[in-house]
């Protein structure tokens, strides 16, 4: 070797100033160098091994730039330049020595990590509750009475999922999903009509937006100064509204009469990917289908009210409600919410019905029953607790298989908080964190569970008490906050508490003013008027008036000087305003954070 050379490179390797000055120009080197390739081949359009390198040599570059330059700084005191050389005599040793101090914190970690979480695990286990995410799945069913796999309801996951559960090895094209009731056309300019929410301001729905929507030409995509023909069964007349929405959605009839013979069905269990061990992957192909199935029904339902058809439209009601609960027993939060999403498309048609006096005292009472098989509270453990276990399941996975993309994937699987895309820290502690890390997630997402979302619904008492969850709300919120190094997933992927729980509170709450509308409505069947007061209901009518759950006391009812009534809870201010309804200025719609939840008549 050169002379010269080698007097360089022994300077550089023994000199403190020299080796950390050295140190810090090749880790800015190599985070240029990186930066330059993740800005060519950006991070989620790359290899899977390209963002792993990349997120686990990152920290470890910035890490070795400030140890460099800090100790070059410190290498021009002598004192320490000579303690410091010394050193980098036995770097060998040293090195063995840290990384004998890396593996035993990592030893270390694991082991009391692993220990707080099997220690928590088993203390709440031995008082009944359940963290493991198979003990949630709902048992098999006869396939003769399961009304998941009626064929019509199995095309609608059938191009995804196999009748066993098993996702197909491709997306399969050939499979037609005969259930597909779209409410909105290819290629229409403008947006559908407005969600039926017209019940919670005593309003009727308006089906004249609903014919100008379905008659309206759309723009041929093809040939963009086109317009093609409408997809929707036409007439060359215009016929009231209500038979032109029924002509409109005519095309539908053969579905909706073969998925009526398959209502009878007992029970419903969807195939789906329960025993996935990569949970988060898992796909729900069935509830985007609900969804439409109910809003297509529910509109259907309006129009053949206003059409004079009032046992068509309570059928149709009736097979709502069953689409609504095909999903009642899955685990998934995700399932529920859309659950609750259909139950408010469908109080519309409720309220119609029983506002126009359209249906007799015998189906009045078979709806009552219908109803009252409804408990969206009892369904809300149920589903924060599938929440917590599948997140848990997610968090195992994880642990063994650290990609990336999984963070990605949870965002669209689980129902999480606003956020943006993790961090570039966040990623590097999901790849480099120690297993023990990951239990204790695991355990911060337990505590808060136990500590914040279940207590939120009093599910004997049948309350929930907006102030106390707000502070509930709080509490969580500052328990995100204060996430450390252990867990900062829980502030990624905790749900928003008050959002939640608000719904399944606001849906129940009106299906209990639904039934209690009901039995008024039978009552004045019998008596010719309403009657002054709720108690005159039970035992006859219903068997206990439900109160409200927001303060635990009876609903507030009046009858008004026209023979109508206001029937209505107090809504989540806690305040009783009469029966007033607030809207929101900037959207038109109730505001139901403020005024009441209300159920009345408009004048006849």
């Amino acid at each position: 070797m050169n002379p010269r050379l080698k007097f360089i490179l022994q300077t550089w390797w023994n000199e403190p100033r020299h080796f950390f000055g050295g140190l810090a120009l090749l880790s800015i080197l190599g985070l240029a160098i990186e930066y330059g390739i993740f800005v060519i081949c950006p991070p989620y359009n790359s290899a899977e091994w390209l963002e792993k390198a990349a997120v686990i040599i990152g920290p470890i570059l910035l890490l070795s730039f400030a140890l460099g330059f800090a100790c070059l700084l410190l290498a021009w005191i002598p004192l320490f330049r000579q303690r410091v050389g010394r050193l980098l005599q036995r770097r060998f040793f040293v090195l063995a020595c840290l990384v004998t101090l890396v593996a035993l914190f990592y030893a270390e970690e694991n082991w009391r990590g692993k220990r707080a979480w099997d220690s928590y695990r088993q203390e709440w286990e031995a008082k009944g509750e359940r963290f493991d995410f198979a003990s949630l799945v709902p048992p098999p069913v006869p396939d003769e009475q399961n009304f998941a796999l009626a064929p019509i309801v199995a095309s609608s996951y059938g191009a995804w999922l196999d009748g066993a559960g098993h996702r197909r090895a491709h997306y399969d094209t050939n499979v037609v999903n005969r259930l597909a009731l779209k409410m909105d056309r290819e290629g229409v300019d403008h947006s559908v009509p407005p969600p039926f929410e017209s019940w919670e301001q005593g309003l009727f729905e308006d089906l004249k937006s609903w014919q100008e929507y379905y008659r309206q030409p759309r723009a041929d995509s093809r040939k963009p100064n086109h317009l093609a023909a409408n997809e929707f069964p036409d007439s060359p007349q215009r016929p009231p509204p209500a038979a032109d929405v029924l002509l409109a959605l005519s095309k539908y009839d053969s579905a909706i009469n073969e998925l009526r013979v398959a209502a009878p069905r007992t029970y419903s269990r969807f195939p789906l990917e329960y025993d996935r061990e990569d949970l988060a992957r898992a796909v729900l192909p069935h509830l985007s289908t609900i969804k439409q199935v109910v809003q297509c029904l529910s509109l259907r339902a309006l129009a053949e009210l206003e059409a004079a058809q009032p046992e068509k439209a309570l059928a149709d009601v009736k097979l709502a409600l069953r689409c609504c609960d095909a999903v009642r027993d899955e685990p998934f939060l995700m399932s529920q919410l859309v659950r609750i999403s259909c139950q408010e498309l469908l109080m519309q048609p409720i309220w119609q019905g029983l506002a126009r006096h359209e249906w007799s005292h015998r189906q009045i009472a078979d709806l009552q029953a219908q109803l009252g098989k409804q408990d969206y509270l009892a369904d809300y453990h149920r589903a924060m607790r599938g929440e917590l276990a599948a997140k848990i399941s997610a968090l195992e996975f994880w642990r063994r298989h650290r990609d990336i993309r999984n963070l990605d994937i949870c965002h669209n699987f689980f129902v999480v908080s606003p956020t943006e895309n993790p961090e570039l820290a966040v990623t590097a502690w999901f790849l480099l964190a120690p297993d023990g890390w990951f239990h204790w997630t695991e355990l911060s997402f337990a505590q808060m569970f136990q500590h914040w979302n279940f207590p939120a619904v009093d599910l004997p008492q049948r309350l929930v008490l907006p102030h106390a969850n707000a502070r509930l709300a709080e509490g969580s919120r500052r328990e995100m906050r204060k996430s450390s190094v252990f867990n900062p997933l829980v502030r990624l992927f905790y749900p928003s508490l008050e959002l939640l729980n608000r719904r399944f509170v606001v849906i129940q709450s009106g299906l209990d003013l639904a039934r209690v509308a009901c039995a008024l409505e039978r009552y004045r069947l019998a008596q010719g008027q309403y009657p002054d007061a709720l108690a005159f209901l039970s035992p006859g009518l219903i068997e206990q008036v439900p109160h409200d759950l927001i303060n635990g006391k009876p609903f507030h009812y009046r009858r008004r000087e026209d023979g109508q009534f206001v029937l209505y809870s107090v809504g989540w201010n806690e305040k009783d305003g009469g029966g007033e309804i607030v809207l929101n200025p900037k959207t038109g719609k109730v505001d139901r954070d403020r005024g009441d939840w209300v159920w009345k008549y408009p004048s006849q």
